[in-house]
């Protein structure tokens, strides 16, 4: 059973950065993805960020536009999502899930983390307001 525990959410003001973790933790398989979603208020969850802890490219949901970096530090098995310039539109829950690989792309696991599938975090909130 793998745990996870996100922290670093918090209420910053428009064009401000914030960087969220979200540290593993139990039995983490050998292959594993590892992504960011968020859901705003009255949304459904859509992806974030997310990478595996082997070679791949990370992948970022359309909106991010450059502004976030989700990276992962292996030796604490703690994966960060580096978020800047900050708008209102970005405000919402922000859950870290992990799920093995099972041989699928790193963009098909995240979407079917996406519909709920694998183990998640408890979620950190984050607000941007004026």
């Amino acid at each position: 059973q793998v745990q996870l525990v996100e922290s670093g959410g918090g209420s910053v003001q428009p064009g401000d950065s914030l960087r969220l973790s979200c540290a593993a933790s139990g039995d983490i398989s050998d292959y594993y993805a590892t992504g960011w979603f968020r859901q705003a208020p009255g949304k459904g969850l859509e992806i974030v960020a997310g990478l595996t802890n082997g070679a791949d490219d990370p992948i970022y949901g359309d909106f991010v536009k450059g502004r976030f970096a989700i990276t992962r530090d292996s030796s604490t098995n703690t994966v960060y999502l580096q978020m800047n310039n900050l708008q209102s539109e970005d405000t919402g829950d922000y859950s870290c899930g992990t799920i093995p690989m099972g041989g699928y792309s790193l963009r098909e696991v995240m979407a079917a983390m996406e519909k709920g599938y694998g183990t998640w975090g408890q979620g950190t909130a984050v607000t941007v307001s004026p």
